[in-house]
């Protein structure tokens, strides 16, 4: 379990480091040319031991062993608020560094676990590292001085001390998992956000951060970068969160207050808070000895949802994570393609690269399959330029909002219609599930009775007992969670119907459209899939698909059949 880092001290050796008498010899004629290392460290759960192992508790300890034992050339070495499951720590790393140099005679600690409680590591320093570069050992409170050889109990107290640590690490965690899965927010609110006065649990809305995020979302949805947004909302003086924080504490502001980068509209862009939820465990890490965070998948985390509220819609967040997946970047001529990112090969499912000339004024743009690459590639071209795809697209969601609106409650029953036998399907496997969730639930119940029977009649060991019975808890948990879900199979329908909605709101949204923007495709827009073109009497013929957001494969022929284009000597027709 990783502590939180609170500072690291060096303090003054208690004489001159090299500067002792060559000749003066203390207890058992220590080298006083060498330097003597007094190591202490404090973690945040070894503080809640009291004073035994405050720094002042070992500084005084370690000071009067060195003194009562003519130990001359003190060094204290100290690490504040830094766990032992590792030898990542200021302090330890100085004093090893002069260790490798040969300068150390001896290290002194108050105990073992404070040198480290990671039993391989420590055993590794103690048997080998310090012996080859001849450094003497002491534990004062363990007995432990490598100058009397070695004591075979030394390294079962290090699992000890090992094992400690890994108790306590699991102790906090399972109260860090407590917190988390009680619905309240872990970390401080994030730019958008603040703590409501009246309780701290609760996130309420920033009334001048909030707009920006919006924006942010917003010019995301328009086909902007972060690289881009960034430099949208310099160019318009926005203060960066960094900057309105200062002015709100009266604070000097940054030396370039509007200088928005890259990676803080990222970290806006991701995070899934400014729905309204509680997102908790995001990241992991795989021991308590190391340190590094993982993302944790999204059915690993405790998501709540209407917690607080929402500065964005759920739909709008997903549909710029999606976006985002598809990398778009500005070409040499200083354009980017209205459509990159959606266009797909209908072959190889490539995506289709937007490519353009810096010596035109954009007739020539066009999308290229990225498996071409020129002729060289394993696909073919699949080539189609970007005003004809323009046209193709506007003209499909004309025809299908006009379609729509024409008779709503018609294409409403005919989608649904649709999806029945997808939705009856997966109704049928969901009751078969919960069938057998509950089945296993009430042979838990039986097995953990039976169990306790042997236990309570010596059959069964109470460590054994112990273990077993927290397996089946761990599963009883897992398959309630299953069942609560598999009872609500009903959402799936009402899943679908919301997704009609949505595009229903969509097409009132934009009632009339005139022309397409970048907005309009991206909310519109879920996936362009371009054929291979055929040539038939002179006339290049080429399939164009589109998919929608909201309605994905919709059945209706109206909807889904692909869009067929032509052109002949230039000019193009829509078939």
């Amino acid at each position: 379990m990783s502590t939180k880092t609170l500072d690291h001290v060096t303090m003054e050796p208690c004489t001159t480091v090299l500067s002792a008498d060559p000749h003066k010899k203390g207890d058992n004629n220590v080298d006083q040319q060498k330097i003597t290392i007094l190591y202490c460290r404090l973690s945040n759960e070894d503080a809640l031991d009291a004073e035994s192992n405050s720094i002042t508790n070992q500084r005084n300890i370690l000071l009067r062993y060195a003194a009562d034992h003519g130990f001359m050339n003190t060094r204290i070495l100290v690490d504040d608020g830094y766990t032992g499951t590792n030898f990542n720590r200021p302090g330890v790393q100085e004093g090893l560094s002069l260790v490798e140099q040969g300068l150390v005679g001896t290290w002194i600690v108050k105990d073992m676990s404070r040198f480290g409680r990671d039993y391989l590591q420590v055993g590794r320093y103690t048997e080998i590292v310090f012996p080859s570069f001849d450094v003497r050992f002491i534990a004062v409170n363990d007995g432990v001085d490598s100058a009397r050889g070695t004591d075979d109990f030394t390294p079962i107290r290090n699992v000890f001390n090992d094992f400690y640590a890994k108790d306590t690490s699991k102790k906090v965690r399972a109260v860090l998992k407590a917190r988390g899965t009680s619905g309240k927010h872990m970390g401080k609110p994030p730019y958008g956000y603040r703590f409501d006065p009246a309780d701290r649990n609760h996130w309420i809305i920033d009334e001048d951060a909030a707009p920006v995020v919006k924006r942010i979302f917003d010019l995301s949805i328009a086909g902007n970068g972060p690289s881009r947004i960034a430099r949208i909302l310099e160019a318009d003086k926005v203060l960066t969160t960094k900057a309105l924080y200062a002015q709100r504490k009266g604070e000097p502001l940054p030396e370039r207050p509007y200088h928005w980068v890259e990676q803080s509209i990222v970290g806006i862009l991701e995070r899934m808070e400014y729905t309204g939820c509680v997102c908790n465990f995001k990241t992991f890490s795989k021991s308590y000895k190391l340190k590094k965070r993982i993302p944790n998948a999204s059915e690993d985390m405790f998501i709540l949802p209407d917690t607080q509220e929402a500065i964005i819609t759920q739909e709008q967040w997903d549909r710029v994570q999606e976006l985002r997946k598809h990398k778009r970047r500005t070409t040499k001529g200083e354009r980017q393609g209205m459509f990159s990112g959606l266009v797909v090969c209908a072959d190889c499912g490539s995506k289709l690269h937007f490519a353009t000339c810096k010596n035109y004024d954009g007739k020539q743009d066009r999308y290229v399959c990225a498996r071409y690459k020129s002729g060289r590639g394993t696909c073919s071209a699949h080539y189609i330029r970007e005003d004809v795809l323009r046209e193709v697209v506007l003209e499909r969601i004309r025809a299908v909002t006009e379609y729509i609106r024409s008779d709503v409650e018609g294409f409403q029953e005919d989608w649904l219609m649709c999806r029945r036998a997808d939705q009856e399907k997966s109704i049928r496997e969901d009751k078969r599930r919960l069938e057998k969730a509950k089945k296993r639930l009430a042979d838990i119940d039986v097995l953990m009775t039976r169990i306790y029977e042997d236990m309570a009649l010596g059959n069964l060991s109470r460590e054994r007992y112990q273990k077993m019975t927290e397996g089946y808890e761990a599963e009883q948990a897992a398959l309630n969670n299953e069942v609560i879900g598999l009872e609500d199979w009903v959402a799936t329908r009402e899943e679908m119907e919301d997704n009609l909605d949505q595009f229903l709101a969509l097409m009132e949204k934009y009632v009339d459209i005139p022309e397409l923007t970048p907005t309009i495709v991206n909310e519109f827009i879920k996936q362009i899939i371009v054929y291979a073109p055929e040539k038939v009497n002179s006339k290049r013929t080429q399939k164009v698909k589109i998919v929608f957001n909201f309605l994905e494969e919709v059945e209706v022929p109206e909807i889904s059949e692909p869009i067929m284009t032509e052109t002949t000597y230039g000019r193009r027709k829509t078939a």
